[in-house]
């Protein structure tokens, strides 16, 4: 299978090359890739915009067949009782990201639906969801790219979108060991509500998260242990910094209080939620940002140019080392910020000669100066928000 057309009017259309014997019509065939037999429809020769039934497609002809289920761009079919697989297709990686957002509600509820279809037209555009931000991610090899799927998407299923850059996915985190303490007490008609809870945080390199407890006496009974996580990692979600996950702290809960009535798993969650919140305030909180290991492969008359923009990007040039062709590759670990247009500013630098590729390497803190500045975004996107 060479190539993937969404037709607004037949579906899905799969184009296809066949090397030795024939595929014939309403058959069966084996998907090598997905390792599952595929029911094949009618099989047909397209000439122009006619699309004309044929039995059956013999070898060195191409020819198409539409709706298949598990088969797309680069699989190879064969017979159930002979397996065969042929060369993948290599496609070039993403290096560029939009976010997409529908202009109107209709748009809404168009836009999923739309995206997938041209995603599965073109094996070089992926898409994502942000789980943080909610944000749909269109990845492909430039801002062009992206911008002219959108606008075939655009002409054919009615979709209008705004394109955007992604919001970094900045991390919280603290850099002092505190302790905080909150007491949840509610108290109506009927049984009320008592949750206490004195919680220790600290600083974690080697892990995200882990919660701990050393309660003696018995201040805390121990079916409430669970009550207290959950709370402490429903509040992960969202620092009180600029509402990023929080990251590499450990959680110790060593003490507290509690009603032989009024005591309940809620009150005990709500609790230890506020009590993190406020220890996390207390702890010389810090942004941290992602750092992305790039690659750049440019040709040696442009090195000094590429150098001069990623030291402009704070970026930390690791070696230099000749390539193929005349070509020097760069190896260089930048925060994620910095190259989020790295696709459009490398072209505008090479004339279009220079290609790279990045992937994450780690978290660091953000500079004071940007950190403030992240803040005062973050906390404009909650005023618009409301």
């Amino acid at each position: 299978m060479f190539k993937t057309v969404a037709d607004p009017h037949v579906g899905r259309v799969s184009y296809f090359r066949v090397f030795s014997g024939s595929l014939k019509s309403n058959g069966s065939v084996y998907n090598e890739h997905a390792e599952k037999s595929e029911r094949v429809g009618h099989a047909f020769i397209s000439r122009g915009k006619e699309h004309l039934n044929a039995d059956s497609i013999e070898a060195g002809d191409i020819g198409a067949v539409g709706k298949l289920a598990v088969t797309h761009t680069g699989d190879t079919l064969s017979d159930e009782n002979h397996h065969l697989q042929l060369a993948k297709i290599d496609f070039a990686k993403p290096s560029y990201s939009a976010a997409v957002n529908p202009k109107t509600k209709a748009d809404l509820d168009k836009m999923g639906q739309g995206l997938h279809r041209i995603v599965e037209e073109d094996p070089t555009l992926q898409l994502g969801r942000d789980p943080v931000t909610g944000e749909s991610i269109l990845s492909g090899l430039g801002e062009p790219h992206i911008q002219i799927a959108l606008e075939r998407m655009t002409r054919r299923y009615g979709v209008n979108v705004e394109l955007g850059l992604p919001r970094v996915q900045y991390r919280e985190t603290i850099s002092a060991k505190t302790s905080s303490e909150y007491k949840h007490k509610k108290q109506t008609g009927g049984a009320g509500q008592y949750g206490h809870v004195f919680l220790e945080l600290e600083p974690l390199d080697s892990n995200d998260f882990e919660f701990t407890e050393r309660v003696v006496g018995g201040s805390v009974p121990r079916n409430f242990f669970p009550a207290v996580e959950k709370g402490v990692r429903e509040a992960l979600d969202a620092g009180p910094v600029a509402g990023y996950p929080v990251v590499n702290v450990k959680v110790t809960l060593y003490d507290g209080s509690y009603h032989d009535v009024d005591s309940n798993e809620m009150a005990f969650k709500i609790a230890s939620k506020e009590a993190f919140k406020k220890g996390i305030l207390m702890g010389k909180p810090i942004l941290l940002e992602p750092m992305m290991t790039i690659e750049v492969t440019v040709p040696d008359n442009f090195t000094g140019d590429v150098m001069s923009d990623l030291n402009g990007k704070r970026a930390h040039v690791s070696g230099m080392n000749p390539a193929d062709n005349g070509c020097t590759r760069i190896e260089a670990v930048v925060p994620g910020a910095e190259i989020q247009r790295y696709a459009t500013d490398l072209r505008s630098i090479t004339q279009g000669r220079g290609s790279f590729s990045s992937e994450f390497s780690h978290y660091q803190p953000v500079p004071p100066n940007l950190a403030e500045q992240i803040k005062n975004e973050a906390r404009e996107r909650e005023e618009t928000a409301a």
